[in-house]
């Protein structure tokens, strides 16, 4: 499995990166909107909606949604502080909750374990994901950030695996991911945190005004929010008695199974870097 994983990882790392650094942001825009139609179109099937007419409907709904968000930022021309920061500040506090309803669980899902519920969810979770990405698709050296983001993902995954394989043994959430470990935590964290000193230490002059500090601050939120999108899509899945999303991704299950990590990711990355002046 890990050989299949591997095999499936690196040519999506490498057209990824050919992608970020060669596609305009428009056309990387519109990437993304077909990346979370097909995110819809899974979590459709995670919400319970069974009818074709009615998940093609639920995906023209999120790809309506990701379309009203851009238009609100003056059709990608106004992606200012004062438009972006009340987005994904709002977007981080939705995933506050999706925090206590994963520690809740299997209590919490009297409130959310509907079809209008769970199909709300999937609009909080991909539509300011992808205003989020959009966002940073605009700010200055947006190739190498993009990059930084997927790399710090990627960390702390990464480093959860090896470490949890090696050291696990106290489950971090039981009843949601019974193979996630608090070693494997940490070994993320641990992971993010080296991560984070090598990229201060490359940043070029003009970034000078961000401290080592700083930089570890938005890299390990940003490696926690990535946790919490994890198990926020482990807790639907296993309350719907599904392993995974889809098939789509040998090794990996479906989209979503890779894209759970970056939904919540995105817009906690995007908000530490306003938080800091990036």
């Amino acid at each position: 499995m890990l050989k299949q994983r591997v095999f499936t990882a690196v040519p999506m790392a490498a057209v990824f990166l050919a992608a970020a650094y060669w596609l305009p942001a428009s056309a990387l825009a519109a990437i993304f909107v077909v990346i979370i139609a097909l995110g819809a179109w899974e979590w459709s099937q995670l919400a319970g909606l069974t009818h074709m007419r009615t998940k093609l409907l639920y995906v023209i709904l999120v790809v309506a949604c990701a379309g009203a968000m851009y238009r609100y930022a003056g059709d990608g021309q106004n992606f200012s502080r004062e438009v972006v920061q009340p987005v994904v500040g709002l977007a981080c506090l939705w995933w506050c909750f999706a925090l206590l309803w994963v520690k809740s669980y299997p209590a919490s899902a009297g409130l959310w374990n509907s079809r209008l519920a769970r199909s709300l969810m999937g609009v909080l979770i991909l539509v300011p994901a992808w205003f989020a990405a959009v966002y940073l698709l605009n700010v200055e050296a947006r190739n190498a950030v993009m990059v930084v983001l997927v790399l710090i993902v990627a960390a702390a995954d990464i480093g959860a695996y090896f470490s949890g394989k090696s050291f696990g043994r106290h489950a971090l959430s039981p009843q949601v991911s019974p193979g996630k470990t608090w070693e494997g935590f940490w070994g993320g964290v641990l992971a993010v945190a080296i991560l984070s000193v090598v990229i201060w230490s490359l940043l070029p002059e003009r970034f000078n005004h961000l401290s080592l500090q700083a930089v570890l601050v938005v890299a390990l939120v940003t490696a926690f929010a990535s946790v919490l999108g994890d198990l926020t899509v482990s807790m639907v899945k296993r309350a719907g008695g599904v392993k995974d999303s889809s098939s789509l991704l040998p090794g990996h299950g479906g989209l979503l199974d890779r894209l759970d990590s970056l939904c919540a990711a995105t817009p906690a990355f995007a908000l530490g870097l306003l938080m800091v002046g990036f």
